[in-house]
Parts: structure tokens; sequence; C-alpha cells
């Protein structure tokens, strides 16, 4: 994997959305033109598409909405071959004197996240899947 060069190195890009009501939300962004892409509803979660736009829906797992980042998928959660490994992201980052509120380890490989804010306190999260 290759150093962070570019905001395309950083994986796919959506906004995961902490909902109250999952149901409603989701009839919401239905009639917005999204449809489910990842239906998981049962347990609470549910990946939205219109186009190129990615919207995640969570209710009961976390407080606030989150900035993702999921390096390793392309368009559409589908998984590529080249990418900048999360690890890899997260040691630029800190490099650069990036306050993180959590961290993947960065002996293992695979799947992993971390998390930041920015200046403003919003959250910004890096998960990989693969």
């Amino acid at each position: 994997m290759s150093d962070v060069k570019t905001v395309s190195s950083l994986g796919n890009f959506s906004v995961s959305l902490a909902v109250k009501d999952i149901q409603k939300s989701r009839a919401f962004y239905e009639g917005l033109g999204f449809s489910a892409y990842h239906d998981s509803a049962d347990q609470g979660w549910l990946i939205l598409t219109n186009g190129s736009v990615i919207i995640g829906l969570f209710q009961g797992m976390f407080e606030g909405n989150i900035l993702t980042f999921n390096p390793g998928w392309g368009e559409m959660a589908q998984p590529i071959e080249d990418f900048t490994d999360v690890r890899d992201i997260q040691k630029d980052l800190k490099t650069k004197g990036y306050a993180l509120e959590s961290e993947v380890d960065e002996t293992g490989t695979g799947p992993g996240s971390f998390i930041l804010k920015d200046p403003d306190g919003n959250t910004i999260m890096f998960d990989q899947h693969v």
C-alpha cells in the first residue's frame, strides 16, 4: 500500500447518520429517491444510495453524525485492490500532528478503524472492512 497522497486514497465516502427511528428515517430518505443497498434495519442499521451518494442510517449505535471514509472500498461499497491501508492513513495523520480519538492497531492487518474530530467537533471515522 502507498502513502496518503490524495483525497481519493481515503476510500469511499459516506455520511453515517444517528437516527431515532430507523423506519421513519428510511421512509424519509426513500421519499428523496434513496434506495436500500445494505439492509440490516433489523440490526439497527442500513445503507442507502442515490446515484453515487451514500448515507448510512444507524439507530442506537452512536451519538451524532459521522463523516465516514472506507479505505479498500470503491463506489457502492465494492472492494478495490489498490488502496491505502487504514494503518498507513493513521500513521500519516499522526505524523502531521492530528490528535486521534481512537486508534487502529498499527501492527495488525485487514479490517480496522480509527476516529478523529475536526476543529468544530465533527466526528470523522476511517473504517476499513477488508
